[in-house]
């Protein structure tokens, strides 16, 4: 590549850049679509191959995915506003366990004679600060109700994500292979490869991690529902979304877990359950999740993904949050291609003469 093609090729990333982050907010409804597309393709690709037209099963990925989201919307939405209420009724219980049992244990079983905590003050400014949260969620929707152009800026999105994802499932081999077309023939050997380990990269993160997820929410909840947590829902759900960081789910739930159940349950047997459910939840993510629907592809360190995840989030809002880890993961696999081009280049091997 000429040093004027080099300039060119920097000129054209920089300005993608800069047009992406202008236009954040309208592209945010098509990366969407896009996403939904990319994990579709697969699942139409297999209907293909068992003789159904390119349309037909397009057709019935998107009554499949138009099912599911209805069964979120009337069964799991519901039952989860019912545990956040619960929650909101039990704070005070709470508050006057810890104040109660908990502050006097500790300072008891440490040494701690002199500690205290003025907890009905922070009781009463978290009440405030929920009502004041849920004062502005009313006002926000009120103004969302009463402006009518906003209001039709959120339809339009949810009527043109769902278009729009039709569309490119329907031509997303098509749109493949006129990029293809594009590719210069001297680099379509490594843009081809590095295509291919960018596709089983994202398609881990973005099919399996979701399953991953999805799976262990569902364990975290069932095995909390039989310990007898009340909030078995909220806790297992929210160590399940928590779980796209290894490790991340597990700590954060098991610690909520353990709180909710001494404060309900005021015995010490419940904690030993939970932790019993959280430890055959990562046994079974580590024997057979992972190995079965993300296997060994992903190769992106927790730590590049929380920082991916909060670099978007700043750059770009809402949509670098969704951007953020498949760019993460097309970025650590061209980083390997780097890093072989490097090992493999005289820079490399060349030893000193003196």
């Amino acid at each position: 590549m000429s040093e004027s093609q080099k300039w060119f090729c920097l000129t054209g990333v920089i300005l993608a850049g800069w047009l992406s982050y202008l236009l954040a907010p309208v592209l945010t409804p098509f990366l969407i679509a896009a996403l939904l597309a990319y994990m579709g393709d697969p699942i139409v690709d297999r209907l293909e191959s068992w003789g159904l037209s390119r349309s037909l099963s397009v057709i019935t990925v998107f009554i499949l995915l138009l099912l599911l989201t209805l069964l979120l919307l009337l069964v799991l939405v519901p039952m989860l506003q019912q545990q956040l209420a619960l929650l909101v009724a039990k704070v005070p219980g709470y508050f006057h366990w810890a104040q109660i049992r908990a502050l006097p244990w500790i300072a008891e079983r440490f040494g701690l004679e002199g500690l205290s905590l003025d907890l009905a003050a922070l009781e009463t400014y978290i009440q405030e600060n929920w009502r004041s949260a849920g004062g502005n969620i009313k006002s926000l929707l009120s103004m969302v109700s009463s402006s009518g152009l906003t209001l039709l800026v959120w339809m339009a999105n949810l009527v043109l994500i769902p278009v729009v994802s039709f569309y490119l499932l329907r031509d997303w081999d098509i749109l493949v292979a006129r990029i293809h077309e594009l590719i210069p023939r001297r680099m379509e050997a490594d843009v081809v490869r590095l295509a291919r380990s960018s596709d089983e990269v994202l398609g881990a993160f973005l099919r399996g991690q979701l399953m991953v997820m999805l799976a262990l929410g569902a364990i975290y909840t069932f095995g909390l529902w039989l310990v007898g947590l009340e909030l078995a829902l909220l806790i297992g759900m929210l160590a399940g979304v928590m779980s796209f960081v290894p490790y991340l789910g597990f700590i954060v739930g098991i610690i909520v877990a353990g709180v909710a159940a001494l404060m309900q349950f005021q015995e010490f047997f419940p904690l030993v359950l939970v932790v019993i459910v959280f430890g055959l939840g990562q046994l079974l993510e580590g024997l057979v999740l992972t190995p079965l629907l993300l296997g060994e592809r992903i190769g992106l360190h927790p730590v590049a993904v929380i920082f991916s995840v909060m670099a978007g989030g700043q750059l770009f809002g809402f949509f670098g949050i969704l951007l953020a880890l498949p760019v993460a993961a097309v970025v650590m696999v061209l980083l390997r291609y780097a890093h072989e081009r490097y090992v493999g280049s005289t820079l490399y091997a060349e030893e000193d003469g003196g």
